[in-house]
């Protein structure tokens, strides 16, 4: 294994822990730096977000309603994302495909689970998500994030 191929799997790596701990902190705009500019977030069953902006604005409509609204009970956020078997199917100098399982808690407990596929590509000194596929395999029936 060559350098530049240690050095671009760790700075995936450290872009996923971004998305992620930006997330559970509910940093959506510092998450939003894991995308490349022009970058896209397609959920399985919903719109594509396309570009920083627009994927700020579906994150944080979709995951952080303000607690003691009508869909979100009074109690303290906890959102922990869990990432795992990070495979790296694709990795050139200009293009990876990585895919990857999360699984994530809230204040309900397990409140879903499924996959990541993603596209990153090389920016500056970073590998930033182009293109992120986001599939949820099961909620909970009380699921306070994942969209029914």
């Amino acid at each position: 294994m060559d350098l530049w191929e240690l050095v671009a799997r760790e700075r995936i790596r450290d872009t996923l822990a971004l998305y992620n701990w930006s997330g559970d902190a509910g940093r959506v705009e510092e998450l939003t730096q894991s995308f490349c500019p022009d970058g896209e977030l397609e959920v399985r069953g919903t719109a594509a977000a396309t570009g920083r902006a627009a994927i700020a604005e579906f994150l944080g409509g979709v995951a952080w309603a303000p607690a003691g609204t009508a869909s979100k009970p009074a109690v303290k956020r906890i959102v922990r994302h869990t990432l795992t078997n990070i495979r790296f199917t694709e990795l050139t100098q200009e293009r990876a495909q990585v895919s990857s399982y999360f699984t994530v808690f809230t204040e309900v407990g397990l409140d879903h689970y499924g996959r990541y596929r993603d596209v990153f590509t090389p920016v500056g000194d970073a590998w930033l998500i182009a293109h992120r596929f986001v599939s949820t395999d099961w909620r909970a029936p009380n699921s306070t994030m994942a969209p029914p």
